[in-house]
């Protein structure tokens, strides 16, 4: 059986955010309904290269499959690439054939803020009317494409501590470059940066605001004032994954934060066996990425290339 290859050029040609937003969501569906296999992902941490890389796999309602990972936040600077760049794997689950190769980047980037997106639907007040981005990086990007597919033409309020990145992305997608607190008072707010120190102060929102925090996805890291946690509701995408390097773990670790405080996964919210959102409470996403997200968004991708005809077959594994 010969083996599809998607480069990342070919896979902009194929995707669109309501195949992503479907995908994830049904991920997140199987996930809460306990339809589906994750094994934890796997950690190689490297810090003598300022990174880590992931080993992260999973099965999903007949598709199996693996993504070879990093995140080298000093990628840019360093050496002008990007901070994640990945490889998947989609393999045939009944003779472990490889059906495909794919970009992996590019499935990270949607694949995160799609699960944005779908979180802020189950989450988020209704008729929400500005996207605080904290972070304006990547992620900031597919995040506002995810949320304007779901909500329309949400303002966006730009935040960065590179006032460069904030004006780059609002060239490419408008909205005001504001400071850190005015984002942070959205009806929605994304954070996705590498810090390992609170960036949100609890003050700084607004009553029935809700949270996509996306940034911490290894121990130590943190993006939100542990108050924003004890107090609000959270939800989160995998206990395990969670409680070990989500935005929960440094306040469960400095015992400021209980397990017992976390309301439920977002899967469980989406599979209607847990409620979401009451009232004007302050609502947390805690994500830190699901293989399942990948093998979901993976096995559509490549479903529309077979039907379209898109990519090079090639015999890498001997029969």
């Amino acid at each position: 059986m010969s083996t599809l290859i998607l480069s990342a050029k070919e896979l902009r040609g194929l995707y669109t955010v309501q195949l992503g937003l479907d995908a994830v969501e049904r991920a997140f569906r199987a996930h809460g309904r306990g339809e589906s296999l994750m094994p934890p992902k796997v950690y190689l941490s490297l810090p003598q290269y300022d990174g880590d890389f992931r080993a992260m796999p999973a099965f999903l309602d007949g598709a199996a499959g693996v993504k070879w990972v990093n995140a080298h936040p000093q990628n840019p600077k360093k050496h002008g690439l990007p901070t994640v760049r990945a490889l998947y794997i989609l393999s045939d689950p009944d003779t472990a054939s490889p059906l495909a190769i794919l970009d992996g980047t590019l499935l990270t980037a949607w694949r995160t803020g799609c699960a944005g997106g779908v979180a802020s639907k189950y989450l988020a007040k209704p008729k929400p009317r500005t996207l605080g981005l904290v972070g304006c990086g990547v992620q900031a990007r597919v995040l506002i494409d995810a949320h304007r597919a779901l909500f329309g033409e949400l303002e966006l309020l730009l935040a960065d501590t590179s006032e460069a990145a904030a004006k780059a992305l609002q060239a490419e997608k408008g909205g005001r470059v504001v400071s850190l607190q005015e984002a942070s008072g959205a009806d929605i707010v994304c954070t996705s940066t590498p810090s390992r120190t609170p960036v949100v102060k609890r003050e700084w929102l607004k009553p029935g605001a809700h949270i996509n925090a996306m940034g911490a996805d290894a121990p130590g890291k943190q993006e939100l004032d542990p108050r924003i946690l004890t107090e609000g509701r959270v939800f989160i995408d995998d206990t395990e994954q969670a409680l070990h390097s989500g935005e929960v773990n440094v306040p469960l670790h400095d015992g400021l934060l209980s397990a017992e405080h976390i309301a439920g996964t977002l899967g469980e919210v989406v599979a209607g066996k847990k409620p979401g959102r009451a009232g004007d409470e302050v609502t947390v996403f805690d994500s830190t990425g699901l293989a399942l997200q990948d093998v979901a968004l993976a096995r559509a991708l490549y479903e529309v290339a077979r039907a379209k005809g898109v990519g090079q077959s090639l015999d890498i594994v001997g029969g």
